[in-house]
């Protein structure tokens, strides 16, 4: 292998760079629409589409530079760096949406979800709703919020990986 050749350390760390930043470029146009708190499937889709794209990018040119050679090992191990290094920007990122921009984040969030709630099941009895609301606010504490965007980023990140991985893999011969 060529020595000028970037090691897994380099792409991991470039391409979670970029994947961190493109979502939080994102994230912010969310936040300047005012759709930052609601639970939107689009935006969830584009995110998704956005990490598979900077991902396959990064098996693509890793394999470029490494003789148009991918082992899946090899994105497995790109795809979960990229993925870990971007989800810890986007808990950065969080951490300053929710106390430096938008501090009633989370609040919104809870009223959004608890009128959902009540529009899903008009005859749902105040108690339920009660739990339901205080589960919520157990669950949207910064640490709980921030293992969750780490755990997700890392699922997604391996999901992404392994097909991607596969596709994109070439074996170097024996």
């Amino acid at each position: 292998m060529n020595t000028n050749n970037p090691t897994l350390k380099s792409v991991i760390i470039t391409y979670g760079l970029l994947l961190g930043g493109i979502s939080v470029v994102f994230q912010l146009m969310l936040f300047f629409l005012d759709m930052h708190y609601k639970n939107d499937t689009t935006a969830g889709i584009v995110s998704l589409v956005i990490m598979i794209g900077v991902m396959l990018y990064a098996f693509i040119q890793h394999k470029k530079s490494n003789e148009g050679y991918l082992s899946l090992g090899e994105a497995l191990k790109i795809g979960m760096g990229i993925a870990l290094i971007s989800a810890l920007i986007g808990v950065v990122y969080t951490q300053i949406l929710t106390n430096v921009l938008d501090p009633d984040t989370m609040q919104k969030q809870l009223e959004l979800s608890m009128e959902t709630i009540r529009a899903e099941n008009p005859e749902i009895p105040q108690d339920a709703l009660d739990t339901a609301r205080s589960m919520q606010e157990k669950m949207s504490s910064p640490l709980i919020l921030s293992a969750i965007q780490i755990v997700f980023a890392l699922f997604f990140g391996f999901i992404i990986s392994l097909i991607g991985g596969l596709i994109v893999k070439k074996s170097r011969p024996e």
